[in-house]
């Protein structure tokens, strides 16, 4: 046991130069959270993410490069962090992006060359013809629970396993309607993921005027009624009127695309089917040791 360790063993607490193995994973009881939540409600974006940089280990920043995540990413940049506070980039290729959206990714890069991106696409594929050769032509439309599944949601718990993500930053807005109309600042998810919206309470115009006073660079597609710019086959511009987010599969009972929802059935699914190969693990060791017996 060296030093650090003892000391902590002798003093019955734990300090944050101490091991990294006695440290508690971070926990939010429910009242803590509605604290936390009343408190950072009146805070600027800019003084919600130093917060999240002083209080929240593992932090990411999840992004499709919409508007919100690029305000974010332009704030970042400008508070100058030293690079073991420098938040890195999730970005989820999910093989089908608008054109548009590739080509801000480069000039994102071009811009903010200190940043850290990672991305993610669906396991084990490269292209979207490797993607329709595996799971077949519109996947989307044959069964929309499972294409979220391999382009969004497997991918995303990936990079969250792969990179040891405690809490991540989000672009949702409150102003973009549908299940985001009553958001928080701060969220914890089934899975224990902190989620955090440090421009919750920012309408659009709020955004798109910091986009165009600090010059940062934004997808071409909004120059052409987008607003909310996802996958190429789910997405179509909005009109005068409609909410943000109005043009994301549009005719469909369906506001969110699996990331941001409650456990799908499909993810239910897959966690039914681990609980059962487990059970029958545990009940073959069992007989095993009867017949030993």
């Amino acid at each position: 046991m060296d030093d650090m360790s003892l000391h902590e063993t002798e003093s019955g607490y734990v300090s944050g130069s101490g091991s990294e193995s006695s440290l508690p994973e971070i926990h939010f009881t429910k009242p803590h959270l509605a604290f936390l939540n009343r408190q950072l409600q009146f805070l600027e974006p800019q003084d919600i993410l130093r917060w999240c940089i002083t209080s929240l280990p593992g932090l990411f920043q999840t992004t499709a490069f919409g508007l919100t995540g690029l305000v974010t990413l332009d704030m970042l940049s400008k508070m100058k962090l030293p690079r073991p506070q420098m938040v890195d980039l999730i970005f989820l290729d999910t093989l089908h992006h608008f054109s548009e959206t590739l080509a801000l990714v480069d000039r994102v890069r071009s811009k903010y060359p200190l940043v850290n991106l990672h991305v993610y696409k669906p396991d084990g594929l490269e292209t979207t013809e490797e993607f329709a050769q595996k799971h077949g032509k519109k996947l989307w439309q044959s069964n929309d629970e499972l294409y979220d599944w391999v382009a969004k949601v497997e991918p995303a718990q990936r990079a969250y396993r792969e990179l040891q993500v405690a809490a991540v930053l989000t672009g949702r807005r409150r102003s973009q309607g549908g299940k985001r109309g009553d958001l928080d600042i701060i969220e914890v998810d089934e899975a224990g993921l902190i989620k955090v919206n440090p421009l919750a309470n920012w309408s659009f115009q709020q955004v798109q005027d910091y986009i165009q006073e600090n010059k940062v660079p934004y997808n071409e597609l909004l120059d052409h009624g987008y607003k909310s710019i996802g996958d190429w086959h789910s997405t179509q511009p909005i009109k005068a009127g409609e909410d943000e987010r109005a043009g994301r599969w549009k005719g469909a009972q369906k506001t969110e695309c699996g990331i941001h929802n409650p456990r799908s059935k499909f993810a239910q699914y897959l966690q039914e089917q681990e609980r059962r190969k487990k059970e029958e693990v545990l009940q073959k060791a069992l007989a095993d040791l009867e017949v030993a017996a």
